[in-house]
């Protein structure tokens, strides 16, 4: 949790991106809270829902694009560690292959 935060003050230190951020922050989880709601067969506006959380995600990338850092947006990172869990996994199914094949023969 600490490297969590230790990251997030390293990637938001610019005044204008922690300003996009604050502002932004509100329209994401409302623009998403709407757009749930909706799926879940409440009536709220689609299309509000949906330009809010647009708007918001604009914010972000942004903000990241004027601090210079827009690798380390939360997508991006996730993206990132996707990959190294997937690459991960080739590797140890491959050894776990190669084991078993060596064990037959």
């Amino acid at each position: 949790m600490q490297k969590v935060l230790k990251i997030i003050r390293n990637t938001h230190r610019h005044p204008v991106n922690q300003a996009l951020h604050c502002i932004g922050a509100p329209f994401y989880g409302l623009g998403l809270s709407m757009l749930i709601v909706h799926l879940g067969g409440m009536q709220t506006n689609l299309a509000a829902g949906g330009t809010m959380l647009l708007a918001a995600v604009a914010m972000f990338v942004l903000g990241h694009k004027i601090e210079g850092n827009i690798r380390s947006m939360v997508p991006v990172l996730l993206f990132r560690f996707l990959y190294i869990v997937v690459s991960r996994r080739r590797v140890a199914r491959y050894s776990l292959a190669k084991r078993v094949h060596l064990l037959r023969t």
